[in-house]
């Protein structure tokens, strides 16, 4: 595995010719592009809206983003969350497109989690745990408890029943590589944002372990052995100093390799 190999990239773009151009820049620099909510239903609505006579020039450039993103690089970030019927239906039209791997809610429980591993076909199933933007006190009121221990329950459930991977903040990935149980289990991450994307003081708490549990840079992600970084804005949208997205997707897989002793 290369260093780059662990970046996933969002397509985070509601623009088809606008993913078309991410993908064919960032194709080389970065192992995974997450195609999630925002593109998937702007493409169906537009497909669905066209006029007749747009509609093949339109499905045409649908074919050439999927077309642009090959099996392998491809995440369906879809979060099933429904009864096991569903989620297993849901996974085997899924494994038609034989993406290197979607996800699931873990909250949806064991058999969902079952199903959607039933009928992953060559996928890797991955299971979101408690969302990034949810705190203390609403995870207590949702789940019943805090996200510590709630990632850890989830994490239990997706390596009991046969998933691939986990999803989850920083603070609950570095908790799970605390426990060799977890050892079999990707993590992947987002709130990862490289030392250029961070305020003075922001670089210096993360420096310093102090916040950890709100983010983490490429290297201290390595370094607590965290699989795979969900990382958009700071490529996408670097600081100017920094000369682009290949730039910024190339300095983030050298910071990384520095970790890993991996090819950048």
């Amino acid at each position: 595995m290369r260093a780059r190999d662990r970046i996933i990239l969002p397509l985070d773009v509601s623009n088809v010719d606008a993913a078309i151009a991410l993908v064919h820049q960032l194709e080389p620099h970065v192992g995974v592009f997450k195609v999630g909510f925002e593109a998937i239903y702007s493409t169906m609505a537009e497909l669905l809206l066209c006029s007749e006579e747009e509609l093949l020039a339109f499905t045409r450039k649908v074919r050439t983003l999927a077309g642009a993103i090959t099996p392998e690089k491809a995440f369906l970030d879809v979060k099933m969350a429904d009864i096991s019927n569903t989620v297993g239906n849901g996974a085997k039209a899924l494994s038609r497109l034989q993406a290197h791997m979607f996800n699931i809610h873990a909250s949806a429980g064991r058999k969902a989690i079952e199903a959607a591993v039933a009928n992953r076909g060559g996928s890797k199933v991955f299971g979101v745990t408690v969302l990034t933007d949810i705190d203390e006190d609403e995870c207590k009121s949702i789940f019943g408890d805090g996200p510590g221990k709630k990632v850890v329950q989830f994490a239990e459930f997706l390596l009991d029943y046969g998933a691939d991977g986990v999803i989850c903040a920083p603070a609950e990935g570095l908790l799970l590589r605390q426990d060799t149980k977890f050892n079999s289990l990707e993590i992947a991450t987002p709130n990862v944002r490289p030392p250029w994307m961070m305020t003075e003081g922001e670089r210096a708490r993360v420096n310093d372990d102090q916040d950890i549990k709100r983010q983490l840079t490429p290297a201290a992600a390595m370094r607590a052995r965290i699989d795979k970084i969900v990382i958009g804005r700071p490529i996408t949208k670097p600081s100017p100093e920094i000369g682009g997205p290949v730039k910024a997707a190339q300095l983030i897989a050298e910071q990384m390799a520095e970790i890993t002793g991996e090819e950048p």
